[in-house]
Parts: C-alpha cells; sequence; structure tokens
C-alpha cells in the first residue's frame, strides 16, 4: 500500500469543518437554534471534536450563515469553457456578490476568527477558516491546466486565493478606500496580470 499523501490528514480536517458548517446550515434552515451538541450529533462527528473546531455555538452558527451564501461552481455555468480569466473574473464577481450581501456577519466572522489564534489553547493543528475560494479557482483554471507547469499552477491558484475573497475586498475599501468600481478593476488588472505571469513561468 502506498504512504499516505502528506496533505491527507490537512483535507480531512478541512472536511471535518465543513461537515459542521453543513450540518448546521441545515438546522438553521429548519428553522432551529442548535446547540454545539446538537451540531455534532448532525455531522457524525463526537461532541469532543466539535468544541475542537469551534468554541463556541455562536462562532459556528455565525460561520454557517455566511457559509450557506458562499458561491459554488455553479457560477461558471455562463462563463466560457475555453477562457480561464473570464471565468476567473466570474468567480470573483459571484465573491463580491456574497462578500457584500453579508458584510457585518464577514467582519465579526474574520474578528472571532483573528481573536480565537491569538489564544493561547487556539489548536494549532485545526484549520482556522474554511477553503472556499480555492476550489472555485481550481475550477475556473481548468481549460489552462494543461498548459501550466505544476509549480506555476500551484503558485496561481495561491497569488488568486490573495487576490479574489473577504481580505482583498476589506484592503480596497477600508485601507485604500476605492469605490467598488474601482476595487473591482484593480482586481481584474491582478488576475490578469497573474494568469499572464504564469502563462510565461
Amino acid at each position: 500500500m502506498p504512504p499516505a499523501s502528506p496533505k491527507g490528514r490537512p483535507n480531512q480536517k478541512q472536511r471535518t469543518r465543513k461537515d459542521l458548517l453543513d450540518a448546521a446550515a441545515r438546522l438553521l434552515r429548519e428553522g432551529r437554534r442548535p446547540s454545539l451538541d446538537d451540531v455534532a450529533e448532525a455531522a457524525l462527528v463526537s461532541r469532543a471534536t466539535a468544541y475542537r473546531y469551534f468554541a463556541s455555538i455562536e462562532a459556528l452558527l455565525l460561520e454557517a450563515s455566511v457559509h450557506v451564501s458562499a458561491p459554488d461552481a455553479s457560477v461558471l455555468d455562463a462563463a466560457s469553457a475555453t477562457d480561464p480569466l473570464g471565468r476567473l473574473v466570474a468567480v470573483d464577481d459571484a465573491f463580491t456578490v456574497m462578500i457584500r450581501d453579508n458584510e457585518a456577519p464577514l467582519r465579526l466572522m474574520l474578528a472571532r476568527i483573528l481573536e480565537r489564534s491569538v489564544r493561547a489553547d487556539a489548536p494549532a493543528d485545526l484549520p482556522a477558516r474554511q477553503n472556499r475560494r480555492a476550489p472555485l479557482i481550481e475550477a475556473a483554471l481548468e481549460p489552462a491546466r494543461a498548459s501550466l507547469a505544476p509549480d506555476a499552477y500551484d503558485r496561481l491558484v495561491a497569488a488568486l486565493s490573495i487576490v479574489i475573497g473577504t481580505e482583498s475586498f476589506i484592503v480596497t475599501r477600508d485601507v485604500l478606500r476605492l469605490s467598488d468600481d474601482d476595487a473591482a478593476a484593480v482586481r481584474r488588472w491582478a488576475i490578469a496580470a497573474l494568469v499572464d505571469a504564469a502563462t510565461k513561468d
């Protein structure tokens, strides 16, 4: 039997975290106000596991309210099947709409995550955030994947993950004080520049 991939455990932990968020979202859609124990049972994990991933039910439900609004691969349905740049812009647009619609809970969620990250009892072996953007970025890049060297592809996904998402939105709004249109133009320029650089790499 081949050795386990070094990414196996981190990926499993991301899946466990996602299972907890999915379970919380289902219970919320049913009109319930679940406890952390309720969510753990629905996610088929132990109570101790749930408490390791989320310090409180409030933190879990806050992120679950954002989780259900996150874009999925359907945002690429209307995009060209052969134009990775256009597909990446579609992903960026979808995330921007989601962020604008959920700005207050997203900021609160980030504040809770950052606060927990500096606590001495924060579990260092668990993902602090759910990676929602990279899978969509990878789906958008599918038409170009065969033409990119593996290292260049991995760097491109990582670099695009910096440009697309909540942190970029906060920087352009809070730090740079850009209008929404100017912020979108900057992100499009950066996306195009990164794709071009990866293609030439």
